[in-house]
């Protein structure tokens, strides 16, 4: 039966012409990004997946930057090592000479001397980024991967570096308090409960020195300050303060005050959480470690050579141990700087066979359906006409 109020040939050429359009509309969006999934809509789950991926990547990179730095850091401080243990070398047979009863101690303990401060130069200056490991306490922390559980959580580890000090960190107790009005006390740790609005003072008056530690808890969260050379209470008050800050204490505020020439720096802890809150403050003098044992040498009597004989080889085996730990945590960094570069690359390739489009397997489909739009549009047109033949019937 002919109708030509319904045709369906035109109805069903129509809908192939478009499934074919359609068809070859994806194709050329995948042409033209070079993927198979460009947005969500083209596949939510490997979207989602290839998102996740792709921001781990991004991570990745920035640890592959992280790790080169903490690499430079580490080789500076190595270096300085190696070249401390060359002086003490030569230190050493200084002091062997110094055993000798028919020597001019003098001027051996010059020539020591001489190389003590050469030493201290090497120390000073063995520095990368602001960050010199040869001197001061504590550890450096290199940032060296972030791991993804099955989860979907992410927490980073790091690879820590310990410092290795030339001079004496022992540091003096600290002549400050804990309190709303000042105050000294002969005690190292003080405490006290702040009313609400009420403000407490810590005051840094003495005790900065190398490698003591400053530590304040505030509601059982607790900051530190380990003093480096060359701080002054200014450095401990406003390092302090930011150390503070960063707890996030709830109602708590914490403002820094430096030294004006009479009174020294002091930290203020302000409480408006609406109650009484409990805070404390310590200091805590740095162990005598490190190269320290440099100060004693002194071969200008008999005993005193006899004495640094001891102290060298004390000395020799502090600095080889640190320049065998530096190696070697040099190497460890450098290692895992090189699997996340290679992690990278394997990521990267997971997200491409995810995501990227077969530009060959495109190419051909394009070529199939730009035929077939040319032969949907033959039968549409061939299905457009059939209506025309009813006319025939009529003449």
């Amino acid at each position: 039966m002919t109708s030509i109020l319904t045709n369906t040939g035109a109805m069903v050429a129509l809908q192939t012409l478009n499934g074919v359009n359609k068809g070859l509309s994806q194709v050329q969006d995948q042409i033209s990004t070079g993927k198979r999934v460009a947005t969500a809509k083209d596949n939510a789950a490997v979207f989602a997946v290839s998102s996740v991926m792709r921001a781990d990547v991004t991570g990745l990179r920035t640890i592959n930057d992280t790790l080169a730095t903490g690499a430079s850091t580490v080789a500076v401080a190595r270096t300085a090592a190696e070249s401390i243990t060359g002086l003490l070398t030569d230190m050493k047979g200084l002091i062997s000479q110094a055993q000798a009863g028919d020597v001019d101690r003098n001027t051996i303990q010059t020539q020591i001397d001489a190389l003590k401060s050469t030493i201290g130069e090497i120390t000073d200056s063995a520095q990368f980024n602001g960050i010199n490991l040869v001197k001061g306490t504590g550890t450096f922390s290199v940032l060296a991967s972030l791991n993804r559980d099955g989860a979907g959580n992410v927490a980073p580890s790091s690879i820590a570096v310990s410092h290795i000090s030339l001079e004496s960190t022992a540091g003096a107790a600290v002549a400050s308090a804990l309190s709303s009005t000042t105050y000294t006390t002969a005690s190292d740790t003080v405490s006290e409960t702040i009313a609400d609005t009420a403000t407490a003072n810590i005051n840094f008056d003495a005790g900065v020195t190398a490698g003591n530690v400053f530590s304040v808890a505030v509601e059982g969260k607790q900051a530190q300050y380990v003093v480096q050379t060359g701080d002054t209470d200014d450095d401990v008050a406003f390092g302090l303060k930011s150390a503070l800050d960063s707890l996030g204490v709830s109602g708590v505020s914490v403002d820094a005050t430096a030294n004006d020439g009479t009174n020294p720096a002091f930290i203020s802890i302000t409480n408006n959480s609406g109650a009484a809150i409990n805070a404390s403050a310590s200091a805590t003098a740095g162990a005598s470690g490190g190269l320290s044992a440099l100060a004693t040498l002194d071969v200008s009597t008999a005993p005193g050579a006899a004495s640094a004989m001891t102290t060298i080889e004390s000395l020799l085996n502090t600095a080889v141990d640190a320049a065998a730990s530096f190696g070697a945590v040099q190497s460890r960094i450098e290692t895992q700087n090189e699997f996340v570069g290679k992690l990278v690359g394997s990521m990267e390739t997971g997200i491409g066979s995810l995501v990227d489009a077969n530009m060959e397997e495109a190419s051909a489909k394009l070529q199939a359906l730009q035929v077939q739009q040319q032969l949907a549009i033959q039968s549409l047109s061939i299905a457009n006409q059939a209506p025309q033949n009813v006319l025939s019937l009529f003449r």
